[in-house]
């Protein structure tokens, strides 16, 4: 991959219509972004694909706290002033995790002093040499799973429900249905932000790494997601995954999790590729497992849809 390749993509208060699928370092990564259904004003979740070197990838997913336009503004911006600052770190010689640590508090400070009203939570998946090393502020949700469907790792969300499920306190189906699921703890945007650092784990072929915020988790089971993903053709696995998830927030079905809300991912896989020849091809025409005839009004999404 030469240096004009690499390059930063940002979904911002997308309604893609269908999942984006493209090479990117040694396998795919994947990205979907879609409304509440039903909803009229802006998608509140960002996203960012942040291609820094050959061998570096991050993740970020943000859902924005507020409503309207609030929360789409601090998402938004939390997932740029994270990508302009790991590039500007990075470049000065700076440690990838400590430019990442640095994204999560310049966002922090740009949230605090330009949103009023609005919070955001803060997902990151950064991959490099082979390795997997989460963080997050907030309950979006990052899954590392292997292609047998063994979860090899899943973070805890910042909320009293991801609390007490991790402390044993709480069923993982009775959750799923509590009035209190949405409650957040933890936000970008507060001067008692944290960050949680998960372990480093390696990522072995066929492995998937997936970064959502809470519509997705709110909808499916962990176990329904895994099997969904884990395995197979990654573009087929996605769209099945936001099919299954939208009918579960159109239509109430008893014994069936069902909330509405905004919707985005971010996957990665290595070596999801069958040859080096279809990757080469993927690399100079990644469309052809996106959005390959995109409809009238499609917005390319790798450019924001609003300005700074």
């Amino acid at each position: 991959m030469n240096q004009a390749s690499r390059q930063s993509r940002m979904y911002l208060n997308q309604d893609m219509p269908r999942p984006l699928v493209e090479h990117c370092l040694d396998g795919q990564v994947g990205v979907f972004s879609h409304r509440c259904p039903g909803k009229a004003t802006s998608n509140e979740d960002s996203v960012a694909i942040i291609e820094v070197s050959e061998e570096f990838l991050v993740l970020a997913v943000a859902d924005g706290l507020g409503g309207g336009p609030e929360g789409e503004k601090a998402s938004r911006l939390a997932v740029q002033t994270l990508r302009q600052e790991v590039q500007a770190t990075l470049t000065a010689g700076v440690h990838p995790r400590a430019a990442i640590l640095n994204g999560f508090e310049a966002a922090n400070e740009v949230v605090l002093q330009s949103v009023r009203g609005g919070a955001t939570t803060l997902a990151v998946a950064e991959i490099r040499d082979g390795f997997f090393r989460p963080y997050h502020v907030g309950d979006s949700v990052l899954l590392l799973m292997s292609n047998r469907g063994r979860v090899k790792y899943e973070s805890i969300s910042h909320s009293p429900v991801g609390y007490g499920i991790e402390a044993g306190v709480l069923d993982r189906e009775e959750a799923l249905y509590r009035d209190d699921r949405h409650w957040v703890s933890n936000v970008i945007g507060s001067e008692e932000m944290r960050i949680e650092i998960g372990p480093q784990v390696a990522i072995a072929p066929r492995d998937t790494v997936l970064v959502t915020s809470d519509g997705l988790i709110d909808n499916l089971r962990v176990a329904e997601i895994v099997e969904e993903i884990r395995k197979g053709d990654l573009q087929r696995g996605i769209e099945s995954l936001v099919e299954k998830t939208r009918k579960r927030m159109e239509v109430k079905v008893e014994g069936q999790p069902s909330k509405p809300d905004d919707f985005t991912l971010a996957l990665y896989r290595p070596m999801g590729l069958a040859s080096q020849a279809e990757a080469d091809e993927v690399a100079q025409n990644p469309v052809t497992l996106g959005v390959a005839n995109p409809p009238e009004g499609w917005a390319e999404p790798s450019s924001p849809t609003k300005p700074l």
